[in-house]
């Protein structure tokens, strides 16, 4: 088993990590910048070392400090979390080459899966259902109208190399289409450093459902169930719940199929996602994309199935079989996530600050991944995520009771906070009724 880690990340995820290291035995080993110095996640690790100011790209994004940090602290592996590095595959190698053990997949893998028009000629060629759409990167307005032509409208617009919803947006025609391009393209080339755009044909009516998939060391891939992440602004998810229910028992069982082919198709080993788009009035499927780390809202996965997954990246890591029984998963009952953010609830405007006063909700089934305390500071630096509250039930039904009362229950004073939006999102007919697509929340919060 490996001996240490260093966390290559910070807040809720960092410290979700070190619980689980320190649980199996191993040294765990923070890193934090300037402006997190004070955060739980820091003096929890065994050792904690300052890698720079509060700034990603001086800190948590800088690969060589990081490396130095892991060599200087005696760490023998290291876990990226998800996002800064963790789909980075220059990163990966150079934790490798470092004489490290990367607690991921193969870089070879996350940089198949992190082209999307390559990932999507792949999973066509593996039997994975992709929409129509770009087979080569597109450079030039003129060339995506047209490849939108040829798709037919209406198309997404996104960034090749992207991800997180940047960037993306649809054109019902010629003329939207324009605009959409220069935005996407003037995005990607900022946040992602490729200017390359795809198109895709895009579904009006869609949810937005994900397979959690584990490679285990002995080349197994397995898929551990679906999670609904439908409840998205401006694209990124906020709310996530597992089971579906808006996915018929014939559905799931093609999806799941799908993505351990998908996780075949680039010999996956640890805990991935692979990301679909569900036509609700066709009633089928289409890959949209892998995600080669952890997800944010993995836990809802853990409390259905019983599997800590970060444990199981480990033992992945370390080359050991499961801790379960890869044959007797069979999830049960029914988790909602819900993304606590320091941000407006009605614009969902970021809003930093100091918190006042912190007090977490408890009880049967409530599980809280926080990454504050009170008399901590949300600074501008960072994404403006405060802590996940997670609930598991019986059955659906008795999950949102809980997440109910787990959101009246849940203190948070100081900067601005979207728990009253949950609140309102909990007891709204159309997600109670569970048939809600990705337009839900423009329905809740009309402009």
């Amino acid at each position: 088993m490996l001996e240490s880690v260093l966390v290559a990340n910070r807040g809720e995820i960092a410290r979700r990590v070190i619980r689980t290291a320190r649980t199996m035995g191993i040294r765990a080993v923070a890193v934090y910048s300037d402006a997190d110095a004070d955060l739980p996640f820091v003096r929890e690790a065994d050792q904690a070392v300052r890698i720079g100011p509060a700034q990603p790209a001086q800190s948590y994004l800088d690969s060589s400090v990081i490396i130095e940090a892991a060599r200087r602290s005696g760490a023998a592996a290291v876990h990226p979390g998800y996002g800064f590095l963790a789909e980075n595959a220059g990163f990966a190698r150079q934790v490798e080459a470092a004489g490290l053990t990367w607690v991921g997949p193969d870089p070879a893998a996350i940089e198949q899966m992190g082209d999307k028009i390559k990932a999507r000629n792949l999973m066509e060629q593996a039997g994975v259902p992709v929409a129509p759409g770009s087979r080569e990167p597109l450079i030039s307005a003129a060339a995506a109208a047209e490849e939108a032509e040829r798709i037919g409208f209406p198309v997404m617009v996104k960034a090749a190399a992207g991800g997180g919803g940047i960037g993306m947006s649809a054109a019902a025609s010629q003329a939207e289409l324009q605009a959409a391009f220069d935005t996407a393209r003037s995005r990607a080339g900022r946040f992602f450093g490729s200017p390359e755009i795809l198109l895709e044909r895009y579904i009006e009516r869609a949810r937005h459902v994900e397979v959690q998939i584990l490679g285990l060391a002995d080349g197994t891939v397995l898929a551990l169930g679906e999670r609904d992440c439908s409840v998205q602004r401006r694209h990124q998810k906020v709310a996530e719940e597992t089971p579906s229910p808006g996915v018929s028992a014939a559905l799931r069982e093609q999806m799941l199929a799908a993505a351990v082919r998908a996780g075949q198709a680039v010999a996956y080993r640890g805990a991935g996602t692979v990301e679909c788009l569900v036509d609700t009035q066709a009633g089928a499927f289409v890959f949209l994309e892998m995600n080669t780390r952890l997800q944010v809202e993995h836990p809802v996965t853990e409390l259905v199935t019983g599997i800590d997954l970060v444990e199981q990246q480990f033992l992945v890591a370390a080359g050991q079989p499961p801790s379960f029984d890869p044959a007797a998963v069979s999830p049960a009952g029914h988790a909602l996530e819900l993304r606590v953010y320091a941000e407006d609830p009605v614009r969902f405007l970021p809003g930093p600050g100091t918190i006042t006063q912190w007090q977490e909700p408890s009880g049967p089934g409530v599980r809280v991944d926080a990454g504050y305390a009170a008399g901590n500071t949300v600074t501008p630096f960072y994404d403006p995520l405060l802590a996940k509250l997670c609930v598991h039930g019986a059955d659906r039904q008795q999950a949102l009771e809980r997440a109910i009362e787990a959101v009246a229950a849940f203190r948070i004073e100081g900067p601005k906070t979207n728990l009253r939006f949950h609140a309102e999102l909990l007891t709204s007919a159309e997600f109670v009724s569970g048939d809600y697509d990705t337009s839900l929340i423009s329905k809740l919060r009309p402009r």
